[in-house]
């Protein structure tokens, strides 16, 4: 049968005879045939209105097939004009999908998901005259999006290259950004299905046009997501969407409200991080939802020696340590998901297509950009160590060292709570901050999580405020060697990737929960004396 080969398997006897009365009850009541049917009652009376619009992803295996020949015949024109390197500046759903489809594939594509100075630069510094730049937001708002787009218009108009000539637009009709498009002339404007949310726009234009002029084979991606689409459907136990969101519904209700989610060799690169946001966003609200920890792989701290306050996950084949095993395609794997998340959402009762807490850190952040007396330093730290400022929540010790500074912290995190590592750094020169991770969850016995500022505030970030108020937040920030102005806008990035920082710091400790901040005036060496005093951290 087309889709067999995608399969969930739970591999552990007490979670599966938890899951069966969930399974049946979906089965009974036709949640898979009814979420094919775009079904909005599904998640009760408060959900209608948005699930309404927000359902259009269960059928885009056919509805995108005309994006096919499109982004083709653009790729096919900008490599007749020496264009063949690809930057996608986007946040959240608008770049995660890309970068693992693109992974998969082995083909090259720049991401810009970061207002870090330095990591722009690095962009900036690539080979202009082979370059188009991809701008995708579905709100056409996005601040890092736009701060991208003005950077780059500028430096191809000091390049001598005609801008709007190297501008795609991927957005929803009507827009600020689509409006600004076709007012300069952009090469090309992809309008999305506007009922599709941003975590669950993998298979729309904002996955599939910067993928597919990277050179991904998008119509195989549509053909894998059609095969699994003949599965996900039916109202059967088998029914692999059904097993997984049972399951998950299942262990969170015996108390696991965490998914370790582990690469088994599956061939897809970088999956876990894009599942991240789909759960994350989806289930983290009203004081509940599932905390994704995306993981380097099964050997990973927090993975096989996972408490019962988490799930361990394989994306592959399955493994002794996991709880559950997923199989299939890429193209299979995004939409089995997808269904998998918004059938979650019915069983612990919440809406899985809203973001109700997502605006605050924004709010903040624009509070902090319109007084810019208040970005200078964020305060006087609490203590400084070597290269490291600290600014300490209260109740954190800071007479010691730096390692004593953590351990105090630490010991703040609840009972089955986590720690989640924030790093508003640039991901690819000072990609040594995701040892910390590892290293803290082994010492520590907490599950931990890490993201890149302010790349995490559009997945997790909805969680930290909205899900289990049982987390403790590490920030990492980081003096800039340089920085970049944004053309027409009273601040620099660097001074954006600051107020990020400080304006979710300051939403998070609104919500009561610990935020310790550490400010590495030198990068390499406060990340080198991070990593030293983390290892000194005994568990």
């Amino acid at each position: 049968m087309a889709g067999e080969e995608t399969t969930v398997r739970i591999a552990d006897e007490n979670l599966a005879a938890k899951a069966a009365p969930l399974i049946g009850k979906l089965v009974a009541d036709q949640v898979a045939s009814k979420l094919t049917a775009q079904d909005p009652t599904l998640w009760g009376p408060d959900a209608e209105s948005e699930s309404s619009i927000r359902l259009s992803w269960t059928t885009l295996h056919k509805t995108s097939r005309p994006l096919i020949g499109e982004i083709e015949a653009l790729r096919e024109e900008l490599r007749g004009e020496g264009v063949d390197r690809v930057v996608l500046a986007g946040m959240g759903g608008s770049s995660l999908a890309p970068e693992v489809i693109t992974g998969t594939e082995g083909v090259p594509l720049t991401v810009l998901d970061t207002t870090d100075p330095g990591q722009l630069a690095d962009a900036l510094a690539g080979d202009l005259q082979r370059t188009v730049l991809v701008v995708s937001s579905k709100s056409g708002g996005t601040v890092e999006t736009d701060s991208h787009r003005r950077i780059f218009a500028e430096a191809f108009a000091e390049a001598g290259i005609d801008a709007a000539r190297r501008i795609v637009v991927v957005t929803d009709p009507g827009s600020p950004l689509a409006q600004l498009a076709e007012t300069e002339g952009y090469r090309k404007v992809f309008l999305a299905d506007p009922h599709v949310g941003g975590r669950y726009s993998a298979l729309t234009a904002f996955g599939l046009v910067p993928a597919g002029l990277a050179g991904a084979d998008v119509a195989r991606l549509l053909d894998q997501a059609a095969a699994a689409a003949q599965v996900l459907g039916d109202d059967n136990a088998e029914n692999p969407g059904v097993v997984l969101g049972a399951a998950w519904a299942a262990a969170h209700a015996e108390g696991a409200e965490k998914v370790v989610l582990a690469d088994s060799g599956s061939g897809i690169k970088g999956f876990p991080d894009w599942a991240e946001q789909l759960i994350a966003e989806s289930t983290g609200k009203l004081g509940t939802g599932l905390l994704p920890v995306a993981v380097d792989g099964p050997d990973a701290p927090g993975f096989a020696d996972a408490g019962s306050d988490a799930t361990p996950i394989a994306i592959g084949p399955g493994i002794p340590a996991a709880k559950i095993a997923t199989g299939g395609t890429l193209g299979a794997q995004f939409l089995l998901w997808e269904f998998a998340t918004a059938i979650a959402g019915r069983l612990l009762e919440i809406n899985p297509f809203d973001q109700p807490d997502v605006e605050a850190a924004k709010a903040a952040t624009r509070a902090l950009l319109d007084n810019p007396a208040s970005l200078e330093d964020g305060g006087s730290p609490s203590t400084v160590d070597g290269s490291v400022e600290v600014f300490a929540p209260e109740g954190v010790d800071t007479t010691g060292t730096l390692a004593d500074v953590l351990r105090s912290f630490l010991a703040t995190a609840p009972e089955h709570g986590y720690l989640a590592v924030q790093a508003y750094l640039d991901r690819l020169d000072d990609a040594s901050a995701e040892l910390l991770r590892p290293e803290l969850a082994k010492r520590t016995g907490l599950q931990t999580t890490f993201g890149w500022g302010p790349r995490f505030l559009h997945s997790t970030g909805q969680y930290h405020k909205g899900g289990h108020q049982n987390g403790i937040f590490l920030q990492v920030t980081g003096n800039a060697e340089t920085d970049l102005e944004v053309p027409d806008r009273p601040y620099t990035l660097g001074k954006l990737q600051h107020a990020q920082a400080l304006g979710d710091g300051q939403v998070l400790t609104e919500h009561g929960r610990p935020v310790l901040r550490l400010h590495l005036t030198d990068r390499a060496a406060g990340l080198a004396q991070l990593v030293r005093a983390v290892q000194e951290v005994a568990r």
